[in-house]
């Protein structure tokens, strides 16, 4: 027999073990009901505010990166209108250019051909040549420009597919919050079951291990053990592109209860060490994984952006630990892609940078061996009026000794006895004499 004492009126009585137990089931499932109820509101609570707060963080993200987008798709459109015009200038200069040179060649071919004949056809055989080599040269730099135009084309196509892929990524990355909010709950109630036997930093490291092999084969993360700065955090991720180029680093500091000090016993006591360590290792993020401060409702509320204290700077929960990675690694992949596209237009630009100086080298070749060419028609046309001229001397003098053996025949045929004897009275006489006989 049991005896219960009335808090009203102070009577003793007794009762067998049956009632007893009773009355304790009664007292102790009301206790335990209410108690049920208040957590069950609590969570509810918590669970709204975590939903708002995950919308909240991903509409702003969304759109500070369209704002990031949109400047860089004006930058690209400022480029673009840029090259369009210095190729227009460019092909107005080689249009005036190539008429002008034309004009001049057309008037030095029709002056030698007036001199020479046969120099003019070898001349216009040279002209003809260079002037098809200057068209080919001409039709190539336009099939070049019709390239560029396509590929521009081609990469505001993906774009427009690049700023919906990220939507579309955004809404999920909302979905799976939701669904860790969902989580939240059953998470808390194991965390510290799941704790038992292993560090914070042993944890991180089992759940990034699950994934490794799926989701991040290129992926470095190992502990920090480099301490020659004085000081070192305790992991650092890293990851590379295809070509071996890094995209991406995080330098990680955990922290649970444990690591609590004398003067150290909040998160905001660790970030100065962390952004020291981040820039001494040179990584692009920090991240503080705490338990620390477990009843601060900024911290459960999910990913904290401290960037305002130091750059590039987050605290989260262990629960948070996978999707900080994902996160900041998929913007870096987006980043990544509008880096190798603005690289593609430097070195279409650098091509035709290329393309116009070869260009103007094959002119001042060009103008270089038709000034030699034009040297040699000169030496040459004047080393032919000078055989004129030879010529022409050698022609008066035959035609003077032509002249004077005219002259000399005549005077032969003139030639007679007569004239012979005439004044001359001797040669009159032998002359007669001979008649005589």
């Amino acid at each position: 027999m049991q005896e219960i004492k009335c808090p009203k009126c102070g009577e003793v009585f007794q009762v067998d073990e049956s009632g007893y137990a009773a009355i304790v089931k009664q007292v102790r499932d009301k206790e335990f009901e209410k108690e049920i109820s208040d957590r069950e509101e609590r969570f509810e609570s918590e669970k709204d505010a975590a939903v708002k707060l995950a919308k909240a963080e991903a509409e702003k993200e969304f759109n500070s990166v369209m704002k990031d987008k949109e400047l860089q798709i004006s930058a690209l459109q400022s480029e673009i209108d840029a090259q369009n015009n210095a190729k227009l200038l460019a092909l107005s200069e080689i249009e005036t250019k190539k008429d002008k040179e034309l004009a001049e060649k057309d008037s030095e071919i029709t002056r030698l051909k007036a001199r020479l004949e046969a120099c003019d056809m070898d001349k216009q055989l040279a002209v003809s040549n260079a002037v098809t080599q200057k068209d080919k040269e001409l039709a190539e730099k336009e099939t070049c420009i019709v390239k560029l135009t396509a590929k521009l084309e081609t990469g505001e196509k993906e774009n427009e597919l690049t700023v919906k892929s990220l939507k579309d990524s955004y809404e999920t990355q909302l979905k799976m919050k939701d669904e860790e909010v969902a989580r939240l709950k059953d998470f808390k109630a194991k965390l510290s079951t799941k704790m038992v036997g292993e560090s914070l930093e042993q944890h991180c490291e089992i759940e990034f291990n699950k994934l490794r092999a799926t989701g991040f084969q290129n992926a470095y993360f190992e502990k920090d053990n480099d301490a020659k700065t004085g000081s070192k955090g305790d992991y650092i991720y890293r990851e590379s592109d295809s070509d071996g180029v890094e995209f991406i680093s995080i330098m990680f500091e955990m922290k649970n209860e444990m690591d609590e000090t004398a003067t150290k016993k909040k998160n905001e006591d660790f970030l100065k060490e962390l952004d020291k360590d981040r820039r001494e290792k040179n990584c692009e993020y920090a991240v503080l994984v705490s338990l620390l401060e477990p009843e601060n409702e900024l911290y459960n509320s999910g990913i904290v952006d401290v960037s305002h204290r130091f750059p590039k700077m987050y605290v989260i929960r262990p629960q948070f630990f996978i999707p900080m990675i994902t996160l900041l690694r998929n913007a870096a992949l987006n980043s990544l892609q509008y880096k190798q596209e603005l690289a593609v237009i430097r070195n279409q630009n650098i091509d035709i940078s290329n393309f116009e100086a070869e260009m103007n080298e094959f002119k001042e070749k060009f103008s270089r061996n038709y000034e030699l060419a034009s040297k040699k028609f000169k030496t040459a046309i004047e080393e032919i009026d000078k055989t004129i001229e030879h010529l022409q001397k050698t022609k008066e003098a035959l035609l003077s000794s032509e002249n004077n053996l005219r002259l000399a025949n005549n005077k032969a045929e003139d030639l007679s006895i007569k004239r012979l004897t005439k004044n001359n009275p001797t040669m009159a006489a032998k002359f007669a004499e001979l008649e005589t006989k």
